[in-house]
């Protein structure tokens, strides 16, 4: 009899083992893993940091050779002056030097014009009397030609200079200055981040390159850590599944510490890691994992490490 209730004592025992494994869920912590990466295939100059330093958000922590960008801004800084300076120009119109130097230029020009034309009046009146060939005639035709052309054009630059500026112009000169600016914000962008910062606290995980080096376009330069709360990642088994919903509260256990901690599941994949259900018998499906993330709500799970196993039990009925 007394053999009969050990056994009976034993099954109950490992049935409760049973089930009590059954609501665990085994993981890891983590946090958000950032990889910074290279804007610009040029050398390394300068590394701020070590591996496994604590960094805040915007430090600087390495630095590319900027002398190319440098030139860039240069060259993109000179075309918005010069934009800018033909802008002025443009809305303060014509000088009155200028104004006075057309006129002077008209007066010559009609000067010019009659005389040339008093000119040819002789000529015609002598080759008429058939004192002078036609040829003389075609010679002085050609210069008073020359002269009232002359003194139209003065005249049409006198009156531009009156006139002011076309607003079009003043448009286009605008339109012009914006789009040099433009390129300008675009070129500080890019030497800016030649100088890789920290977008967040966290720590330094790994630095791939060293100094010297030239990373191509794209290579992680520094992978850092975030500085926060870390996250339970757990695979949900198939049973558990419709049970184990985003909002659903647990206890998280830590390998090495005797206490366990609160949290909450933000995030519960919809597919499972392996083969589809519908490809799966009944026995098949019970196998399937569901990759779950866990926040951990108490302010004193910020000082855990990342990477350390877990255990995570529901709260389930």
């Amino acid at each position: 009899m007394t053999r009969i209730l050990w056994f009976i004592f034993i099954a109950v025992s490992l049935g409760a083992c049973a089930n009590e494994e059954a609501d665990v869920l085994v993981g890891t912590l983590e946090r958000d893993r950032l990889e910074l990466t290279a804007e610009a295939n040029e050398p390394i100059v300068a590394i701020h940091v070590r591996q496994g330093d604590a960094v805040a958000a915007g430090t600087a922590l390495l630095q590319l050779d900027p002398a190319v960008a440098q030139a860039r801004l240069a060259g993109a800084t000179a075309a918005v002056e010069l934009a800018q300076r033909r802008l002025d120009e443009l809305v303060k119109g014509p000088r009155s030097q200028e104004i006075l130097e057309a006129r002077a230029q008209l007066a010559s020009a009609t000067s010019a014009e009659r005389t040339a034309r008093n000119e040819y009046d002789r000529v015609a009146d002598l080759v008429e009397r058939r004192l002078l060939s036609e040829s003389e005639l075609d010679v002085v035709r050609a210069r008073r030609d020359a002269a009232v052309s002359a003194a139209a054009q003065a005249r049409a630059r006198l009156d531009l200079l009156l006139e002011g500026t076309r607003r079009e112009s003043i448009q286009q000169a605008e339109a012009e200055l914006k789009r040099a600016t433009a390129e300008l914000r675009e070129v500080e962008t890019s030497v800016a981040r030649y100088t890789v910062i920290a977008p967040r606290a966290g720590l330094i995980e790994a630095l791939p390159f060293k100094l010297g080096e030239r990373p191509p376009v794209g290579a992680p330069l520094v992978v850092m850590l975030a500085d926060d709360t870390p996250y339970a990642r757990v695979y949900v088994p198939e049973p558990k599944r419709a049970q184990f919903v985003p909002g659903t509260p647990v206890r998280v256990s830590v390998d090495g510490l005797a206490r366990d901690y609160a949290g909450v599941a933000r995030f519960v994949a919809a597919e499972a890691q392996f083969t589809p259900y519908f490809a799966l018998t009944r026995d098949d499906r019970a196998r399937l994992s569901y990759l779950a993330e866990i926040d951990l709500t108490e302010p004193e799970a910020r000082s855990l490490p990342s990477g350390i196993p877990v255990q995570v039990r529901m709260a389930l009925p």
